[in-house]
């Protein structure tokens, strides 16, 4: 799951990924290191580009609607500020936890990621993850939202004050993650696991098929 948004811009990696005539380079809108490591893992180097968009002037109804619109504002923000590269695609992505008819980001402190943990152990809830793919030049989209319900486990107070104290909870949406400390938390998932880290390997596969774009042009050579 991504980092809070408002940092600074920067690149990290940039790479070109060839298919007979097609030269194609993934930009990943988001800070979050977790992202990158699972597109790394899957054989596709992307520039990282960090929005820096405001996260808190997006409003929505619902977590699912929150997440989406997020992703897209991501996408479009860092691709209105690229030169022309029709082999550039952007990928803006946002996680956002529904809970018992809240909706969860980031937490914005420790004592707040102390009150959800308290809420949520022994209960469920349902992780959405916003994608929205955008091609440069083209101008073709494509997005969509994946859902996974998870369900934490019955910690005790000590716990969620060790938890919380290692700083992970406040770096992440609903304040856990599966990549890290907090994966001890969770009894089960269903649904993707990608799409609880940040990102959903399968549905990035799908928008990609429907701007005619194989994933496997985006592999490393």
């Amino acid at each position: 799951m991504g980092l809070a948004g408002g940092l600074g811009r920067r690149r990290l990696v940039v790479s070109f990924f060839v298919q007979s005539d097609n030269v194609y380079r993934l930009v990943l809108a988001s800070a979050s290191p977790a992202r990158r490591a699972l597109l790394t893992g899957a054989g596709i180097d992307a520039e990282v580009i960090v929005s820096g968009v405001d996260e808190s002037v997006v409003e929505a109804e619902d977590a699912h609607t929150l997440s989406l619109a997020l992703a897209r504002m991501k996408a479009r923000t860092v691709a209105a500020e690229l030169p022309a590269d029709p082999g550039a695609l952007v990928l803006g992505c946002d996680s956002v936890l529904a809970f018992e008819g809240e909706i969860f980001g980031k937490p914005a402190d420790a004592r707040e990621a102390t009150q959800r943990w308290r809420a949520m152990r022994g209960k469920s809830g349902v992780l959405h993850t916003g994608h929205h793919l955008t091609g440069l030049v083209s101008g073709r989209q494509a997005e969509a939202v994946g859902t996974t319900v998870v369900y934490f486990a019955d910690v005790t107070d000590a716990e969620i004050e060790a938890y919380v104290a290692s700083g992970e909870p406040l770096q992440v949406a609903g304040g856990f993650t599966l990549d890290g400390r907090g994966g001890a938390f969770v009894d089960r998932i269903d649904g993707d696991p990608g799409n609880v880290i940040g990102l959903s390997l399968p549905l990035l596969r799908t928008l990609l098929a429907q701007m005619d774009i194989s994933i496997t042009a985006l592999w490393r050579r």
